[in-house]
């Protein structure tokens, strides 16, 4: 489950800044994630809740925005969502591309600080 490990890189890497900051607790960390992270996102809560025992952010949630598949279509000339993750074509035009805009997410966009 390397979950885990990237649990454990997210509590670090908050919990740097945290520190840098002056926060005294972290109450809310927001991560983007992306289906093609290749994380699963329910295994990701399990081993957040693992990765924060004995540490700073002990007590404090993770919450994760879905990030959506975006492609950009050469035919539409233009970023476009995805039919499906099975299928990484044009919404619009079903034209196949391997041109990935975004998807891949997997990055802490903020966190909420209890003074």
């Amino acid at each position: 489950m390397h979950e885990l490990s990237v649990a454990l890189s997210i509590v670090d890497i908050v919990s740097a800044e945290a520190h840098r900051q002056g926060a005294a607790l972290v109450a809310v960390v927001h991560l983007k994630l992306g289906p093609l992270a290749g994380v699963v996102k329910e295994a990701l809560l399990s081993a957040y809740e693992l990765a924060c025992e004995h540490s700073p952010l002990q007590g404090s949630r993770l919450m994760i925005q879905d990030a959506p598949i975006v492609v950009y279509c050469p035919t539409c000339r233009a970023e476009r969502p995805v039919v499906s993750i099975q299928q990484i074509c044009c919404a619009e035009c079903r034209t196949p591309t391997p041109q990935i805009v975004s998807g891949r997410e997997l990055e802490v966009v903020a966190m909420e600080i209890d003074q």
